[in-house]
């Protein structure tokens, strides 16, 4: 899709129509665009999902990120998003909104959404957290929010302002929450399942998880990006994990798509698209950072795209 759509999420509406949510872009808090398959064609909805701001928490709701809006129940849906926090900008947060249909308002997958009074994720010490996805298991039933801790925020300078040691930690965590509301913590603290290495440069981020199960068994696909977003090294890489949620994740080893594949630049902020055989990311484009899909197959514990 030939316009800056950065950080885009993936999601299919109960009526079977595909939505894609993107960054904050051209005047819009949240971006949406609508398919009606993973691979297109996509159209630009030119409609503002968060109009009104991403919280009283957050600073005035322009400079939000990576929104992921999932399908709850049949007119109930809950988007996770990255908010700029009101009393330190420099920080991002984790935010939630809910749409569901009542007697006096008929919600939808495109809103209108009522951002929650305060963060769901909100680590300031370790420099706040971005870049949520929900996660529902398709054999417990039991639903998770995955995100990072954005610790390079906190970093002492280079690329991504952590390429200057003493390095600041950049986890993924996961979260478990509430299956029939998505946004209620359960499950005691999250419990994180990959951190950044040197060969992923300065950050992980961008976490996203797939499941495959095979005669009843799962195996969890974690997808994640790795260095710099304005480096030609960053990347779409995995790891997965065997039969446990929460690890261990062993590192797929090279990434999954990177600068020069399918003819792109800097590609990276990765969802799959459930079911389907294919993903959603952005990479470098004249017009920013476009959308662009990918087929998408596991065997085993090997990935790979087409």
């Amino acid at each position: 899709m030939a316009r800056d759509f950065p950080d885009p999420s993936i999601t299919q509406d109960t009526d079977g129509t595909w939505y894609a949510f993107g960054t904050a872009s051209g005047g819009k808090n949240i971006q949406a665009a609508s398919a009606p398959a993973p691979d297109g064609p996509w159209t630009y909805i030119d409609q503002d999902i968060l109009p009104g701001g991403a919280g009283p928490w957050t600073a005035d709701g322009t400079n939000t990120w990576a929104p992921d809006v999932r399908v709850i129940a049949p007119g109930k849906y809950v988007m996770y998003y990255s908010g700029e926090l009101g009393n330190d900008t420099a920080l991002h947060c984790i935010g939630v909104a809910t749409s569901f249909t009542t007697f006096e308002v008929k919600g939808g997958i495109l809103g209108p959404y009522t951002p929650a009074t305060e963060p769901f994720a909100c680590p300031t010490e370790h420099g706040g957290a971005i870049d949520p996805s929900g996660f529902l298991d398709a054999v417990t039933g039991r639903r998770y929010v995955v995100y990072k801790v954005d610790g390079n925020s906190i970093g002492h300078g280079g690329s991504c302002n952590n390429d200057v040691a003493p390095y600041v930690p950049t986890p993924i965590l996961l979260q478990e929450v509430d299956a029939d509301d998505g946004v209620t913590k359960v499950g005691g603290e999250p419990v994180e399942i990959l951190d950044r290495t040197e060969a992923d440069g300065p950050l992980v981020e961008a976490p996203d998880l797939m499941q495959v199960v095979v005669d009843g068994s799962s195996t969890f696909v974690l997808f994640y990006s790795s260095h710099c977003w304005v480096s030609d090294k960053y990347s779409v890489n995995y790891a997965t994990s065997a039969g446990n949620i929460t690890g261990p994740y062993v590192r797929s080893g090279k990434p999954l798509v990177a600068t020069g594949d399918f003819g792109t630049t800097s590609p990276g902020g990765a969802t799959s698209a459930v079911g389907e055989g294919q993903m959603v990311f952005h990479a470098n484009c004249q017009q920013g950072r476009c959308l662009f899909v990918a087929g998408l197959e596991v065997d085993g514990s090997v990935v790979s795209v087409s």
